[in-house]
């Protein structure tokens, strides 16, 4: 096996994501990306062997056999034990308390500890610190506004989830006010007009006031919700992912003002990865 050579996997509620990652220089080998759709509601040997059959075509297309493996996965999920504990969360059912770490071993024909498990939210973070955004930064926070708001923190060389997506906040939880829903939701409310997506809410701005000012008070939430929930944890900068941070022009000025009003400057990286984050966070966790 190579040392320096290893398969990054992300797997989500109905794909998985494969490459080889060099280590060393901190590169996905482009040319080994698969991509391949998944039944999460399938049977556990169907889940097992398609999940194999992604990490193989990437191992094939670089000329190996077998690499270690680093796998980013939604839990529950018993990380250290490569164990499912996902039930309840439509997907993955019949992985439910199954040693996944062990049957995929089987599957690769490898040794169980070259495969090695982070979870979904924190392989993003842990991707941006190790070869994208955050390497500039030793203690980072990062936080990824899209559909959902998802969280992690890099605190003590290793990523691990934030869970602060049902942090109380105001009138409710932290993900209704700062995900894609709030947006369309307040500027349906504030303007009488319906918005598909916030693709094209952003086309409004900057012709309607309203769309400017509904990302104004995104940006300023935002910066609220660092104050109350991420400066504790005493981080040298913050990494924005999700499709939302593709905006930032539009609502990021707005956080470092509200930060400025209260004493606070914390640097905000804006994610560099994109959805290969999780893969070089997968790969990060066999360094």
């Amino acid at each position: 096996m190579s040392n320096t050579i290893v398969v990054g996997c992300d797997i989500g509620g109905s794909h998985i994501s494969t490459a080889l990652v060099n280590l060393e220089t901190k590169s996905l080998l482009e040319e080994t990306f698969e991509r391949h759709t998944v039944n999460s509601h399938d049977t556990v040997p169907a889940i097992i062997t398609a999940w194999a059959a992604c990490i193989k075509a990437s191992l094939e297309k670089g000329g190996f056999d077998q690499l270690p493996v680093g796998i980013a996965i939604p839990g529950p999920f018993d990380y250290e034990k490569g164990i499912s504990l996902m039930k309840g969360q439509n997907k993955y059912e019949a992985l439910y308390e199954i040693n996944v770490r062990d049957l995929l071993a089987e599957e690769l024909a490898m040794d169980p500890s070259a495969i090695k498990f982070i979870n979904d939210a924190a392989s993003f973070l842990q991707g941006e610190m190790f070869a994208g955004a955050g390497t500039a930064f030793k203690r980072a926070v990062g936080l990824t506004l899209g559909t959902g708001l998802g969280s992690a923190l890099f605190l003590n060389g290793h990523a691990e989830d934030g869970d602060l997506w049902c942090a109380p906040f105001r009138e409710g939880i932290a993900e209704d006010y700062l995900a894609g829903r709030w947006l369309k939701d307040t500027y349906c409310l504030r303007s009488g007009q319906h918005v598909e997506s916030v693709k094209a809410l952003c086309e409004l701005v900057p012709a309607d006031q309203v769309a400017n000012d509904v990302f104004r008070e995104f940006g300023e939430t935002l910066g609220v919700f660092v104050t109350d929930y991420l400066l504790s944890k005493s981080p040298e900068g913050l990494v924005l992912g999700g499709n939302i941070s593709k905006a930032h022009r539009l609502f990021l000025e707005h956080t470092h003002r509200l930060l400025a009003s209260k004493g606070y400057s914390l640097p905000i990286e804006i994610a560099a990865l994109g959805e290969m984050a999780a893969i070089y966070g997968a790969a990060g966790e066999l360094k």
